[in-house]
């Protein structure tokens, strides 16, 4: 498995033992402690070989089993994007780091990139364009605690970011994943056997077994600039990317068949015999729906030209922004509720009878008399719905028309743009045409 290329700290040894593959893992009085050591290629077995030949005997070659669940989900690709919330267009960009002090999420040191990274990328990357997840190690959640983790990461996460389950949930995200950003961990080098583009963040070479494949992959994989545009670089890895071999070849020597290999090994150490029906991994579940939830303000430009409006949002003011108009859009969620005084859109979701907000067309005029500066409030009742309230008295309703896949948000920030360029609803309704991640949406405006 990939994990076996890496070093584990040792401050009295000139070469650090490296992980799974060293006589101080392997053995207890000189002799190996496991009944099977198992290995995933050839390529370990002949490291194995030099380093440890005493627990030879003790290693079986059984393939990969988490890669080969992988493997099988292939087919469920767009199930996993959606479960996610990654819209038509939208690219998901994954983010993850290894459990280590020169890791991605380190030790907090000055080299420490993604806690202070997270927030650039949900600044600058544009909210209907990219779809941002981060994985992280589950010893990082152990070490710190789920909170100390939500606390160092609230901001990304009220621009957008979503924390993926380090258990349940990493592989579905990497089978979904447009590009990955991450470090010298397993996760980074199974997205590149997945020929998903690579962009390392953080490669420390001294924590690698230099003979492994995941030190080639790390060696020769492009590096993040943390402090260059980020757009750009993502961009470019995305234009220029060309899945490598090795990654794939070394993950495991026999894909699609770990379950039968592990089967007839555990089966001949209990020495029974092995049961006539196949053998087979549990497949990879659907993960619970979790779209983006943006609760930090949105600056929007927008250009429009007759019916068409196009749509660029961020919670940054990034330099190479595009549009004619701008206006702020605000979660009514907002930490600050200072922003709402100021918001030209204010944005909320809700059920339709939802109770305590008293459906859309009570709350949208609530929040148009609290907020005297606001001049369109709107409710998102669905993935491709929402009712809005404009400042002179109009309720309408926003719906997504033949293929059009962008967040209803945008929809009503696209509306406030039009109408603040002069346009009118007809009494039998119009359609807009939001121009955004790359596409056309169509969107109907009908008045309530």
């Amino acid at each position: 498995m990939p994990d076996a290329g890496c070093r584990m700290p040792d401050a009295g040894r000139v070469a650090e033992p490296t992980f799974g593959l060293s006589p101080e893992w392997l053995l207890a009085d000189g002799k190996p402690f496991v009944d099977g050591l198992v290995l995933s290629h050839p390529e370990q077995l002949e490291r194995l070989r030099r380093v440890c030949p005493e627990a030879e005997a003790a290693s079986v070659l059984a393939g990969d089993p988490c890669f080969d669940r992988m493997l099988a989900a292939r087919p469920h690709r767009e199930r996993f994007r959606r479960a996610l919330g990654v819209r038509r267009g939208q690219r998901l960009v994954v983010l993850n780091s290894t459990w280590n002090p020169e890791g991605f999420f380190g030790n907090g040191g000055d080299q420490d990139v993604l806690p202070s990274l997270l927030p650039r990328l949900t600044a600058d990357l544009p909210a209907d364009d990219y779809r941002l997840a981060a994985v992280l190690h589950p010893n990082i959640w152990y070490g710190h605690g789920p909170g100390q983790i939500r606390a160092w990461l609230d901001r990304a996460r009220r621009g957008g970011l979503t924390l993926i389950d380090p258990v349940h949930a990493w592989r579905q995200a990497l089978l979904a994943a447009d590009a990955v950003v991450g470090d010298f961990g397993a996760v980074s080098y199974y997205s590149a056997a997945l020929g998903t583009p690579v962009l390392l963040a953080s490669a420390a070479q001294d924590r690698l077994d230099p003979e492994a494949p995941l030190a080639a992959f790390v060696r020769h994989a492009p590096r993040l600039d943390p402090h260059g545009p980020l757009r750009d670089q993502v961009e470019e890895l995305l234009t220029r990317h060309r899945p490598a071999a090795d990654p794939a070849e070394f993950v495991s020597s026999a894909p699609g068949a770990s379950a039968a290999l592990l089967r007839r090994h555990f089966y001949a150490l209990m020495e029974l015999p092995e049961p006539e029906a196949p053998a087979l991994l549990e497949p990879l579940p659907l993960p619970p729906y979790t779209p983006a939830r943006r609760t930090a303000p949105l600056n929007v430009r927008t250009r429009v030209r007759g019916a068409e409006v196009r749509i660029e949002r961020t919670t940054g003011h990034p330099y190479d922004a595009v549009g004619e108009t701008t206006h702020l859009a605000v979660h009514e969620d907002t930490r600050d509720p200072g922003d709402l005084t100021h918001a030209d859109v204010i944005v909320r979701e809700g059920r339709p009878d939802d109770p305590r907000l008293g459906g859309p067309e009570e709350w949208t005029a609530e929040v148009l008399r609290r907020y005297p500066h606001c001049a369109l409030a709107a409710y998102v009742t669905g993935p491709d719905r929402c009712t809005v309230r404009t400042r002179d008295g109009e309720v309408l309703h926003l719906s997504a028309g033949p293929g059009a896949d962008a967040a209803p948000a945008a929809y009503a920030s696209a509306l406030y743009a039009w109408r603040a360029g002069g346009g009118t609803v007809p009494p039998g309704g119009t359609t807009l045409r939001v121009r955004a991640a790359g596409g056309v949406h169509p969107v109907t405006v009908a008045p309530a």
